[in-house]
């Protein structure tokens, strides 16, 4: 039986040893592959512990981060995000405002009264003709920034495709690489993400106020790396929104809006935001939080419809057939 990582109000999130699917025997790979997939229909989230990223590699990956967002801001300006097709660069705090609203004047009104309190930095997979990444000059504390970063890139895309490899065989699909022809491109993004130092009466004043709006993810599945100051909440089935506190050592893993069109619903993709941390002090300051998201999605021109066996007959079919980078786009448009 799995742990709980998460347990409240409805709300159970999993944490699930992927050694055991990665390295152990059929039993065990079969096992965790079905906890996996449950963990998905259920709950959305999943944590996972025993991944093939090691923690010092996590560790060096936070620290050049941390690196780049200590850079003056008319730096990282100059390395800006420019374009949903690109989807690349840097976001000054107040730039993007996630939200489920799709209406781009109602978000602008969300933006305006309560930005998110976050700066972002963007990569892409660095080969994709006519989307260059917008890497900052390597000097000083940033020497081998962009190795660390496409390094990293790589390990992420490599995970991509072990979680739904799991995803295939608790589905119980023949194939269990299924899905590895509409991801092998990489089509993916490595989102380095601070969030400023936040006197605690900027909450107090405004009830409104988060660190990042209440959203769903947009594609795959997001790998999220956390760092030890909380603030990750997701919403429970009851409606409420639950912590989900950080574990050292591990991924948390959730799906995406694409995969569950792909998977005719029978998988979920949960709202979740970031608010103002649990206070483990009484200083009247919130100190910064880092984290990392991978976020994982088909290939740009990959062709989604319901995956075999979530349907009985065409008529189904909750959702037509949608092209990946088409979909992706859109949904970007409406949140910067």
């Amino acid at each position: 039986m799995e742990k709980a990582a998460v347990q409240a109000d409805g709300l159970l999130i999993p944490l699930i040893d992927f050694g055991n699917f990665l390295n152990g025997d059929e039993t065990q790979k079969l096992e965790t592959a079905k906890a996996i997939l449950h963990g998905f229909q259920t709950a959305g989230f999943i944590y996972l512990s025993n991944i093939p990223i090691t923690p010092p590699t996590r560790a060096h990956v936070f620290n050049a981060s941390a690196n780049f967002f200590k850079l003056p801001l008319e730096t990282k300006l100059s390395h800006g995000w420019t374009t949903p097709e690109a989807n690349r660069g840097y976001s000054a705090p107040g730039r993007e405002k996630v939200t489920q609203l799709t209406d781009i004047s109602e978000v602008s009104k969300m933006r305006t009264s309560a930005p998110d309190i976050k700066e972002s930095f963007e990569i892409g997979r660095d080969d994709e003709s006519g989307h260059p990444n917008q890497w900052p000059p390597e000097r000083d504390d940033l020497i081998g920034f962009k190795s660390t970063m496409t390094s990293f890139f790589d390990q992420c895309k490599s995970l991509h495709l072990d979680v739904m490899r799991a995803i295939a065989v608790g589905m119980g699909l023949d194939d269990h690489n299924y899905f590895d022809t509409f991801l092998d491109v990489g089509d993916n993004t490595l989102r380095l993400l601070h969030y400023p130092a936040v006197d605690k009466k900027v909450f107090k004043i405004n009830p409104g106020q988060v660190r990042a709006g209440e959203h769903s993810d947009y594609g795959s599945i997001t790998l999220l790396f956390q760092d030890e100051r909380g603030g990750l909440q997701v919403k429970s089935p009851n409606g409420q929104f639950v912590d989900a506190t950080p574990i050292e050592g591990t991924c948390v893993v959730n799906a995406g809006d694409l995969l569950a069109r792909w998977s005719n619903d029978t998988i979920k993709s949960t709202i979740h935001r970031v608010v103002e941390p649990p206070s483990k002090t009484d200083r009247d300051i919130h100190p910064p939080r880092y984290s990392i998201a991978y976020f994982c999605n088909p290939n740009s021109k990959a062709y989604i419809e319901a995956i075999p066996g979530t349907y009985a007959t065409e008529a189904e079919k909750k959702y037509h057939g949608i092209n990946s980078g088409q979909y992706l786009v859109q949904r970007l448009a409406a949140t910067y």
